[in-house]
């Protein structure tokens, strides 16, 4: 009797050792899948900052729908770039993927704030660009830590097809004014875009891990 509880302690002290360094382990990519967000994140933003300085805010004429279609013709773009393996025009799938996730916090603040011909003040605007791509980072922590970072074993033609899933869902919500009856959101939709652009912005930057 003795003898089989020191085995057994020994076995929950060994799972205990290998659920330790599963998780320093886990933890450690996880650390890893921040910084490279960030990255992305200094990325994108530095973009929509020069485009920002170029044209103003004038996208905030457009409404959701108009947004929704944009991100549309990007990933469809990407799909098309993916499936034959040419572009004629002298710019691969990198800005495609900056462009859907630029578009995407846009289609969130035109949701928060509703289309206008007025140009919103560039300080508002990049407060409400860092508060939803910072919304968008704190929902793929959660998730990441559910799924144990699953998204690095995808391709990253897969996270094209995630997102083109998402528009046809989004643009069904839209066509139903935005009624669902069980379904998330358009603004819920939005937010997972921008993380599939994320991550296939995490292999093209900094290879496939």
């Amino acid at each position: 009797m003795v003898v089989q509880q020191q085995i057994l302690s020994k076995k929950i002290n060994l799972a205990k050792l290998e659920k330790q360094i599963l998780d320093k382990d886990f933890f450690k990519t996880m650390n890893k899948t921040n910084k490279q967000y960030d990255k992305v994140i200094e990325i994108c933003r530095s973009i929509f900052l020069k485009k920002m300085s170029d044209y103003g805010t004038a996208w905030r004429i457009l409404r959701p729908v108009s947004v929704t279609d944009q991100i549309f013709i990007k990933a469809n773009r990407i799909r098309q770039i993916e499936e034959t393996g040419i572009n004629k025009v002298d710019e691969g799938i990198r800005p495609e993927f900056i462009g859907i996730i630029n578009y995407s916090i846009m289609g969130l603040i035109q949701l928060e704030l509703k289309p206008s011909e007025e140009e919103l003040a560039e300080e508002k605007t990049l407060e409400l660009y860092d508060k939803y791509f910072n919304k968008a980072k704190v929902l793929m922590m959660d998730k990441n830590h559910d799924y144990g970072e699953a998204w690095r074993s995808m391709r990253i033609s897969s996270y094209t097809d995630l997102i083109l899933m998402k528009l046809k869902r989004t643009k069904q919500i839209e066509d139903n004014n935005g009624q669902t009856l069980i379904s998330e959101g358009i603004d819920a939709n939005y937010m997972d875009i921008i993380n599939y652009a994320v991550f296939a912005m995490i292999k093209i930057e900094f290879g496939e891990e």
